[in-house]
């Protein structure tokens, strides 16, 4: 099963948050409009400012605000940004190399064109998509709508 880590899910929650505030927001706001428990949002805002995906600003009215739009910022980034490179198995580009089966493995280096076309994948829908709900035209599946009638 591919599974994203919490704190990759918290952090499109916490982005997404800051891409709907006016100006700064500070950690226990966020903590309270997404309900993740603020110490989580703390280190996860830390992860993405030292990323640039959030910018910081210390002081009585600092707080947290996007480092871009939430249109510029893919899911991709978000989960390179918290988790690493996004990597199926680990005999893929960015994975860990260290398969104890890649000499005797029937499928070694065939992953490589999966991991690359989720990736590719996850890097066309934006948050603003997720904000909103929609899913790029590009990505769609082709047929009839969930709601609508065959």
């Amino acid at each position: 099963m591919l599974k994203l880590s919490r704190l990759t899910d918290y952090a499109v929650a916490a982005l997404v948050r800051l891409g709907t505030a006016e100006g700064v927001e500070t950690s226990p706001g966020i903590a309270a409009g997404t309900g993740i428990p603020e110490p989580t949002i703390a280190k996860v805002l830390k992860v993405l400012a030292g990323q640039g995906l959030v910018i910081s600003t210390r002081g009585a009215r600092g707080g947290y605000r996007l480092g871009k739009p939430l249109a510029e910022i893919s899911i991709s980034e978000v989960i390179f940004a918290i988790d690493g490179p996004i990597a199926l198995t680990s005999c893929v580009e960015g994975g860990s190399g260290q398969c104890d089966s890649q000499s005797l493995c029937p499928v070694a280096g065939r992953w490589d064109p999966v991991n690359d076309a989720i990736r590719g994948a996850l890097s066309h829908i934006s948050l603003a998509d997720m904000a909103a709900a929609s899913v790029p035209r590009a990505l769609r599946v082709p047929g009839p709508a969930i709601n609508e009638v065959v």
